[in-house]
């Protein structure tokens, strides 16, 4: 069975914005190659949106059932944070599921969350058993071994630092999405002092597909961003920082590759 991760780095995906209009949808290659990835025509939606407080996680379903349902076909749910302590119904519903998606917050209190749950070792299983894994920002962040994150941010308010999460290790690096905002990167330089990962760095629009051992990246439009999307891998090599642009092409190349210190 093969193990699937999509992890897009960021990107709007139409939800509605304080004055009533929409922010753009732009996150359509990298929504349909997800479906495509399941090898079935309408596959069945799983959204956790656990990265979010419980109260904004209905909201965030309705948003992404309107991409998955209305303009794709495919049937939705979603599973709740606190409903993780039901056994039998998580299961029923990781097992209705060809696509487990999470959405963009806390990383730091999402992970700690499932690990005390045990729901990180659901997530693995579901992963082997060829579950396509995805998500955008916290929820691609989710799946490697670290990640920068925003989360102390988010909780205290803009003045904190970008730290560390530890994640669930499905895939080997330091995760770093939203990377053409600014103090992402330079930041990114500070965190892999203390780690010995290399640092994978997505911006807006850009996604990191894994497919067992294989990789390439899938990009969209990005001109509301007013960048053209991209990803970048950076690691300390003797004590010097490198930092490259990863090859935006349809090909995928080997992982092991990409994560390692060339």
């Amino acid at each position: 069975m093969s193990k699937k991760i999509v992890a897009i780095g960021g990107g709007e995906n139409g939800r509605l914005k304080e004055d009533g209009t929409r922010y753009p949808y732009e996150l359509g290659p990298q929504d349909k190659e997800i479906i495509r990835l399941t090898g079935k025509e309408h596959p069945n939606f799983l959204l956790l949106a656990h990265s979010q407080p419980l109260e904004r996680q209905e909201g965030y379903f309705q948003v992404m059932a309107d991409i998955y349902d209305k303009m794709y076909g495919c049937p939705c749910k979603d599973l709740k944070s606190n409903e993780l302590t039901d056994q039998e119904y998580v299961k029923r519903l990781i097992d209705w599921a060809d696509i487990i998606y999470e959405g963009g917050g806390n990383t730091l209190d999402m992970v700690k969350l499932w690990k005390e749950t045990g729901f990180d070792s659901v997530l693995r299983q579901a992963w082997e058993n060829g579950k396509v894994m995805c998500g955008v920002s916290a929820g691609a962040n989710c799946w490697f071994k670290e990640c920068s994150s925003d989360s102390l941010r988010i909780k205290y308010g803009p003045d904190q630092p970008l730290i560390v999460v530890e994640c669930l290790g499905f895939v080997e690096g330091l995760f770093v999405p939203h990377c053409d905002e600014p103090g992402r990167l330079e930041s990114v330089k500070e965190l892999l002092k203390n780690s010995q990962e290399v640092g994978l760095s997505m911006s807006n629009c850009a996604a990191l597909e894994i497919v067992d051992d294989q990789y390439r990246l899938v990009v969209s439009d990005a001109s509301y961003h007013n960048i053209t999307a991209y990803g970048l891998k950076s690691y300390w090599k003797e004590g010097e920082y490198i930092q490259e642009k990863i090859d935006i092409s349809p090909a995928f190349r080997p992982l092991k590759d990409l994560l390692m210190k060339n």
